[in-house]
């Protein structure tokens, strides 16, 4: 056999291999029909693409993204992942009373009771956040909760489609206990593609709403991007308010800073609890995600009571060392008006009680 056959058999080979790992059901699909004519129609899609209110580019303009991602993923940094297990607290999520309270799964994950509903933010219950097992792995003891452990679901709440909010083995494994999804734009191709039914999924736009009796669910903007392989910004990204009677709740997803925040603090007066994004970050991508600093200025400007730091202590997917986003937060949350909640992952916040304040990563190398 010549040389060029080989080299075409090899490409088709690779080409058949690439074809199957890549249309696993785990990637999605894009939006089409009736489904791509509503995303079409959103104010904030344009040019074949959802769009954030200001320019929002992956990367710093300053930079050169070769260099940046040859040191991301080749460079030398220091304490990326604590050395050992993390204090964690395993709750009986099933035996809970019936508080409103919010309870944190590790990194974006939480579990919420709000207004007599149980509701689940961003859950990843694997032990990665990436399409393949042996990528982004989870800090050792993190792993406190698994599918059967949760009781039955009144809603599922995703932000965007990133592996790590959007983790295709969670979702499939709880699909029974889940009474309704929420999720932006888009994004009920997939959910309809992985055998949900269509009439319990609720895609929104930025300001939509859904009901569930006293409970109500806004999506709300935020400064992002969704790509999931190469579906880039086809399904859209938010955060949420969720409000029952006088209490009010936000989660911010993930975000960069911007005059958002402000926005939907006019527009909802005040918020009992903020949990905002604090972790991920660096220079060079400072417009997708915020700086522990700039996580305590969205706080003042969401008006919040309580400030609850979301988007780290189980992956990193950055190179500041696993501790440094609760540091540096602590030292912007000083004299603050608002206060700042440092549960463990497990440990209940109850609203209206005394909060968890400890500083359980000290000591912890």
């Amino acid at each position: 056999m010549s040389t060029l056959v080989w080299i075409l058999a090899l490409g088709a080979g690779l080409a058949l291999g690439a074809h199957l790992v890549f249309s696993h059901p785990r990637f999605g699909v894009r939006p089409g029909g009736a489904r791509l004519e509503r995303v079409q129609a959103s104010a904030h899609y344009r040019h074949g693409q959802f769009q954030n209110q200001l320019p929002t580019p992956q990367f710093s303009p300053t930079v050169n993204p070769l260099p940046v991602l040859w040191d991301f993923y080749f460079g030398r940094h220091e304490r990326l992942r604590p050395a050992g297990p993390l204090p964690v607290i395993k709750t009986d999520l099933r035996a809970l009373p019936p508080h409103d309270l919010i309870l944190w799964l590790g990194h974006s994950s939480w579990y919420v009771q709000l207004g007599g509903r149980r509701l689940l933010i961003d859950p990843v219950l694997s032990d990665h956040a990436a399409p393949f097992a042996f990528l982004e792995k989870a800090f050792a003891g993190t792993g406190i909760c698994r599918p059967e452990d949760l009781p039955e679901l009144d809603m599922l709440l995703i932000s965007h489609d990133h592996w790590d909010h959007l983790d295709y083995a969670t979702v499939m494994a709880l699909k029974d206990k889940i009474r309704l999804v929420a999720c932006p734009l888009g994004l009920g191709a997939s959910f309809e593609s992985w055998g949900f039914d269509p009439a319990l999924v609720r895609e929104l736009d930025w300001g939509d709403r859904v009901r569930l009796d006293a409970l109500t669910l806004y999506l709300l903007p935020a400064r992002h991007y969704s790509r999931r392989f190469l579906f880039e910004r086809q399904s859209f990204w938010g955060s949420f308010a969720l409000t029952a009677g006088d209490r009010r709740l936000f989660y911010s997803g993930d975000s960069g800073y911007g005059p958002h925040f402000a926005e939907i603090g006019r527009q909802f007066g005040a918020f009992d609890a903020a949990i905002l994004e604090c972790g991920q970050y660096d220079k060079n991508w400072p417009y997708i995600h915020m700086m522990p600093e700039e996580s305590a200025l969205a706080a003042l400007d969401l008006k919040a009571r309580v400030l609850i730091p979301s988007h780290m202590g189980r992956f990193c997917i950055a190179n500041h060392a696993w501790d440094e986003p609760l540091i540096r937060l602590s030292a912007a949350s000083k004299n603050a008006p608002y206060q700042l909640a440092t549960p463990r992952i497990g440990e209940p916040v109850v609203l209206n009680r005394p909060l968890p304040t400890t500083q359980w990563w000290t000591g912890i190398r």
